[in-house]
């Protein structure tokens, strides 16, 4: 049977050490032009029912990169988005793929394709979870000398998919984790307990951004509006005004803290200019990592 990456649980913490290790040493070969075709002669398609551009392009590029080639699928280009089944769609890509990267909704669609699939299938966002840029994110943080196992860590803002697979990553690697969020959106640990572990890890949720921000090592925000939500983002916007990364939060975190975002950025929403373009901000890089960790979880899962 096919090993899948659907969550960040499916990976233990000594694979994510592997992980950070193959993925500086893929970057430092990017950067001095001497990439391995590792995955050569292999074909991997990417089926994204939501639109991306940090996923897709770097997923894309990876795998180029790594010697295989992509095929980009939407809804659009399959039977899929016209009435077929998922199980029939998966059984027929596996025939014709040596690897499927799925981009969709709900975490029960993902896992009704991975259970008829014969090819690892890897999950580049779903409403539960987005395990591949936390694996990216952890990376950057540790390539910038943060110790992963000792760091607070405060998430600012809505309890979505990349809070839960951070709540996954806590309790794998034991750091401290302050959530955030508004009565009414923070994470729903019941809906979590599902796909992952969660008795390993300090975990606290508050409605007080300073006191999740206080004597963080790290704060990290994402969109107040999600991919689906676009009916309450009046009352979304409303809700989250008092969330805002900006310096006066930014103020509360440890001197020097570093500032993350998964981007896309709704500036002067969720994060100001000031805190995305300041000396703390590592957003870019968070990017830039998405290509690399990318190859390391492609090379992990695709290779063999």
């Amino acid at each position: 049977m096919p090993r899948h990456f659907l969550s960040i649980s499916d990976i233990s913490k000594k694979e994510l050490e592997s992980v950070f290790k193959r993925a500086s040493k893929l970057k430092a070969e990017k950067k001095a032009g001497r990439m391995r075709a590792t995955l050569k002669g292999k074909s991997i398609g990417l089926v994204f029912e939501k639109l991306s551009t940090r996923t897709r392009v770097s997923f894309e590029v990876a795998i180029n990169d790594l010697g295989a080639n992509s095929l980009y699928l939407n809804p659009n280009d399959l039977q899929l988005g016209r009435g077929e089944t998922i199980s029939d769609t998966s059984k027929i890509l596996s025939s014709y793929l040596d690897g499927v990267i799925l981009r969709t909704y709900e975490q029960e669609r993902l896992e009704e394709f991975a259970m008829s699939a014969t090819v690892p299938v890897i999950n580049a966002l779903t409403d539960l979870e987005h395990p591949t840029q936390i694996v990216s994110d952890l990376f950057t943080l540790k390539e910038a000398g943060i110790n992963l196992g000792k760091m607070k860590f405060a998430y600012i803002g809505d309890g979505n998919n990349v809070v839960n697979s951070f709540i996954g990553a806590a309790a794998m690697l034991g750091f401290r984790f302050s959530i955030a969020a508004p009565r009414g959106y923070e994470p729903d640990l019941k809906a979590l307990s599902r796909t992952m572990p969660l008795g390993n890890s300090d975990i606290e949720i508050v409605n007080d951004p300073a006191k999740a921000a206080s004597g963080a090592d790290v704060l990290y925000t994402d969109v107040w509006v999600s991919m689906g939500q676009e009916k309450d983002a009046k009352k979304r916007k409303e809700i989250f005004r008092p969330y805002q990364l900006n310096n006066k939060l930014l103020s509360c975190a440890k001197k020097g803290a570093l500032v993350m975002h998964c981007l896309p950025a709704h500036r002067g929403e969720e994060i100001t200019n000031e805190v995305a373009d300041g000396p703390n901000s590592i957003i870019f890089e968070q990017a830039e990592n998405k290509l690399h960790a990318g190859k390391a979880i492609l090379e992990m899962f695709m290779k063999g």
